[in-house]
């Protein structure tokens, strides 16, 4: 985890990750929250509180089960208490999400929400769906890999010449 790399989630993606860990939402979800940490307020935890104790889930999930995941998601996220109060988005029932993201200083916020996506980058934080973040997050990591590789081959290639005579150069 890079405890600077904060995120915000809105309520469908982890919903729809709860409901299909397999799909694309989950396994975003799942990255970010493996190299990063989750930020949650009052209003955006009450939220998801709400919509997942909504009759509708009783086929695909327990009353319990959902008891359960609200559980766990508590020991990972981080709440932010006080929350500044934005409207800037063209769905204000979407603000609770930026306001949260401002609040926390997070780099990210991972949604599905077209209301939102319009709003990339929003005070230097990114707003990405999940296909988005998936293909940024694998183009960061070959990224950091070709940087490294490049730099052990520079590496390698002073040290060749420190060991060659005829390279040295004498002050």
């Amino acid at each position: 985890m890079i405890p600077n790399n904060r995120f915000v989630v809105d309520t469908n993606i982890i919903i729809s990750q709860l409901l299909w860990p397999k799909s694309l939402p989950g396994e975003a979800f799942r990255k970010a929250l493996s190299s990063g940490i989750l930020l949650g307020s009052e209003e955006t935890l009450q939220e998801l509180t709400n919509v997942l104790m909504r009759k509708k889930f009783d086929p695909y999930l327990t009353l319990g089960e959902r008891q359960q995941f609200l559980r766990q998601l508590s020991f990972v996220v981080d709440f932010i208490p006080y929350v500044i109060s934005l409207a800037a988005c063209r769905d204000p029932k979407d603000d609770k999400f930026l306001s949260l993201a401002v609040s926390g200083d997070a780099k990210l916020l991972l949604t599905g929400d077209n209301d939102l996506l319009v709003l990339d980058p929003f005070k230097e934080i990114r707003i990405l769906n999940c296909s988005s973040y998936s293909r940024d997050l694998i183009l960061t990591i070959l990224l950091q890999r070709s940087v490294i590789h490049f730099s052990r081959a520079e590496e390698r290639e002073r040290r060749k010449n420190m060991n060659n005579p005829r390279d040295r150069k004498f002050g």
